[in-house]
């Protein structure tokens, strides 16, 4: 009886999360227009969703320009004209304009349109044009911010702080400040999430940086970040020795692509510590040296261990801020997480990267028992899993997701063992499945490809990467330790 339970269980959960996106709903370009037949091809009609070139950029000013009807350019510069001039004749005097231009009605408050607040910020005096300048400068990010606090967990507006959530962080607490942190015990709390203001420490001892026992661990920090800067005296000038200099040049050309979106990362100070950090991990690492990707995995640890010392939202903090001592701990500790992470998975790394080539192939037998519809879909139009699979298992979806995505992703990948090598398989497995409506839905090579490289993943939270995690734990269980289901 409980045998047929169990398998009623599994039947009635075969099916994967999904279907809640609305029919027709499609968040990348694409084009049918002229088909192609090898990836080669759509290589060449493409570029990678990360680049930001300059040419794109003139072609668009181009077209716009070329675009712009003249008649309306006029009657658009005669206004600026006229409202400058009344500005200046009428300095305190307000420009009216139509309301079903200037004025938007929201809920039944009237709300001033982005122009007209930057008109009346300009004339406001050197503060406003400061203010004005700043707003020109950031780009619009998300909604959701990028390190969720406990009041905002979930993308989808949960209430704050639920009593089930209080409990939770109590008892993290409870065990983080125990004179020995029972390790098991933090990691099965830490699977369905870690709350903000614990998680630097959890992730450190998580990640083996820190022992369990209480009494050591400031010792254990202050011996491992003088050591970390041990090897910057005496490693990192010799960047610009030959031997060295592809391996520094590859990484300078890296660091400036690595969340290009999120002001933080573009400050020289972050790049700088960024550089530090992966050159020195590839002197002590030849086997491997640097390779493309890595730099992504140093982002989730910086904005975790940043986020201990800053209560607002870190995308635009400026870490110059900081005190040095600070600003030092947070980059030694990445820098030794960021190892004990590599560590498990370097054979992703090695040359010819066979971690990552045995990891594809174990998606693409998995995805056939778990989905064959899907299999088939992909052999049909020649998808080959190494063309999308291989960033997913290369950066560890970063480029998939989010950054707080990643973050509460990797809560449960520190809670998982092998989590980054072994459990990450199933997460990717249920990540696919997710969009097989939208995969079944592309008739041609090139879509199917747009779809993969450009998942429309923007507005996930917390509430989606749980879904993910429990399917993928789903699949887990079925699969991992029954070699059977690989066989046909």
């Amino acid at each position: 009886m409980a045998s047929d339970s169990r398998r009623q269980f599994w039947k009635r959960n075969t099916k994967v999360p999904g279907s809640l996106l609305k029919e027709g709903s499609k968040m990348y370009a694409q084009s049918k227009s002229k088909r192609a037949s090898s990836f080669h091809e759509f290589a060449k009609s493409t570029s990678d969703a990360w680049d930001i070139g300059d040419d794109e950029e003139e072609e668009f000013v181009s077209f716009a320009s070329q675009s712009l009807n003249s008649k309306v350019a006029m009657a658009t510069a005669a206004q600026v004209i006229q409202n400058h001039n009344k500005l200046k004749e009428h300095p305190g005097e307000k420009i009216q304009q139509s309301q079903s231009v200037d004025e938007t009605k929201t809920n039944g408050k009237v709300v001033k349109s982005n122009s007209e607040v930057q008109l009346s910020k300009s004339s406001g005096g050197s503060l406003g044009r400061v203010t004005l300048q700043k707003q020109q400068s950031l780009p619009s990010r998300p909604v959701i911010p990028l390190v969720a606090r406990i009041s905002d967990q979930n993308a989808s507006g949960a209430p704050p702080m639920t009593i089930r959530e209080k409990s939770r962080h109590e008892k993290f607490k409870q065990l983080l400040s125990s004179a020995h942190t029972d390790l098991e015990e933090l990691r099965k709390y830490s699977w369905s999430g870690v709350p903000r203001e614990v998680r630097s420490v959890t992730w450190r001892l998580l990640s083996g940086y820190l022992p369990a026992n209480m009494e050591r661990r400031e010792i254990t920090l202050q011996r491992k970040r003088e050591e970390y800067f041990g090897f910057i005296e005496q490693y990192y000038d010799s960047r610009n020795e030959e031997h060295h200099q592809d391996t520094y040049r590859q990484i300078h050309i890296d660091i400036p692509r690595t969340n290009p979106l999120i002001p933080l990362f573009q400050q020289p100070s972050v790049q700088e510590i960024f550089e530090r950090i992966l050159f020195i991990w590839a002197i002590r690492h030849p086997a491997s040296g640097y390779v493309q990707g890595i730099n992504d995995l140093v982002t989730p640890f910086f904005v975790v261990f940043l986020s201990e010392h800053v209560e607002e939202d870190v995308e635009n903090f400026d870490v110059t801020n900081l005190s040095e001592a600070v600003q030092r701990s947070i980059e030694a500790d990445s820098f030794w997480c960021m190892s004990k992470l590599l560590d498990g998975i370097q054979d992703n790394y090695t040359f010819a990267q066979p971690g990552i080539q045995k990891k594809v192939k174990a998606l693409e037998e998995l995805i056939s028992r778990i989905d064959e519809q899907v299999h088939i879909h992909f052999r049909k139009y020649e998808v080959e899993y190494l063309q999308f699979a291989f960033r997913w298992m290369n950066n560890l979806l970063m480029r998939e997701l989010p950054l707080r995505c990643t973050i509460r992703l990797w809560d449960t990948y520190q809670s998982e063992p092998e989590g980054f090598s072994h459990f990450h398989l199933y997460v990717c497995a249920a990540f696919l499945i997710k969009w097989r409506k939208e995969i079944l839905e592309e008739d041609d090579f090139q879509g199917l490809l747009m779809l993969l490289q450009n998942l429309p993943t923007i507005h996930w939270g917390n509430e989606e990467v749980g879904l993910l995690l429990a399917e993928a734990y789903r699949l887990k269980y079925m699969f991992a330790d029954a070699p059977n289901h690989y066989r046909r």
